[in-house]
């Protein structure tokens, strides 16, 4: 693992046992992501994809092989440790957006930081200047049901962006918005990544995912092939 790796997946697979059948969701995954990267991870339901990013994610953990997440091994850790890794590395964007709906923008963006015991003025200010950065200053006060579905994915991204992670995860991310808002979405991970961010995004969208600089194809729990798209 050299310094510019902030991923390295290692012969891993992940099988659930299904009553009497186990499913391989993922057969043998090995790939590096580099620090700064942007991928786009696309194949079809049941491509082990979603499996993929949920390990990525720490979310849950493989049943064999390696996984090394900014260098710290995540393989074998318990739910406690995987939660502090995830709050200290991972912002996650999700395609239903996950806002909790009886708080306000401001306060569903200052969530992630309440678990590292910051000063409540320090999260009030953080969350104000990431509502500001993706155009949301004068809805602080707004709860999702108030917001279209571009300006609740927005302030998914503010949240996932308030810790300042290394790394962002996006499922779908436009995948419920129209084109112009998807395109404005899109946009927001690009500027991040070009802010030295790396993102991974799982898409079916090809026009999204020309985006990204890489592509990587799942197939039936194993990588099909990875393109780079000359960005």
């Amino acid at each position: 693992m050299t310094e510019d790796d902030l991923i390295v997946l290692e012969d891993v697979r992940k099988i659930y046992q299904m009553g009497e059948e186990r499913v391989h969701a993922l057969a043998g995954v090995s790939i590096t992501f580099k620090k700064g990267d942007f991928w786009a991870i696309m194949g079809p339901s049941g491509s082990g994809k979603s499996t993929m990013m949920n390990l990525i994610g720490c979310l849950d953990r493989p049943t064999s092989g390696n996984y090394r997440l900014n260098n710290h091994d995540v393989s074998q850790l318990n739910d406690d440790q995987l939660s502090n890794i995830r709050l200290q590395n991972i912002g996650f964007i999700f395609q239903s957006f996950n806002l909790i709906p009886q708080l306000t923008v401001l306060e569903n963006i200052e969530l992630p930081m309440f678990y590292q015991d910051l000063p409540p003025e320090h999260c009030t200010e953080k969350a104000t200047e990431m509502a500001k950065m993706v155009g949301l200053g004068s809805r602080l006060k707004h709860r999702p049901s108030e917001l279209s579905g571009g300006q609740q994915q927005r302030v998914a991204i503010a949240r996932s962006l308030v810790n300042d992670p290394p790394l962002i995860l996006a499922d779908e991310p436009t995948g419920n918005l129209d084109t112009a808002t998807g395109d404005q979405i899109l946009n927001l991970l690009i500027d991040q990544n070009q802010q030295g961010k790396t993102v991974i995004i799982i898409t079916h969208e090809r026009d999204v995912a020309a985006h990204a600089k890489h592509n990587l194809h799942m197939r039936d729990g194993i990588i099909d092939r990875t393109e780079t798209n000359g960005i």
